[in-house]
């Protein structure tokens, strides 16, 4: 890869890509989807309850207090980050 290209970023913004996809919309089951972007929308709500509670968080430490994976906790400390919601 060239130099300046962020590979966990261009990874990251490929995820955000697909999962908002049509594409996507048309293997899953509608119902299914409804409830995964409810859970989802519901954990980025914690995690910004938590950060203004607590502070920051390290991706290390805010998968520890969820139950996320590492990767996980680090894909939406970032999501969050670039939102601004953090």
């Amino acid at each position: 890869m060239g130099e300046g290209v962020d590979p966990t970023q261009m990874c990251q913004t490929l995820v955000d890509k697909v999962a908002q996809s049509k594409q996507l919309m048309a293997i899953t089951d509608p119902d299914l989807l409804v409830l995964f972007e409810d859970w989802f929308e519901e954990l980025e709500e914690e995690i910004i309850s938590l950060d203004s509670k607590y502070g920051p968080f390290s991706s290390e430490d805010l998968a520890k207090r969820i139950g996320l994976s590492q990767r996980g906790a680090t894909f939406l400390l970032s999501k969050l980050g670039r939102e601004r919601k953090l």
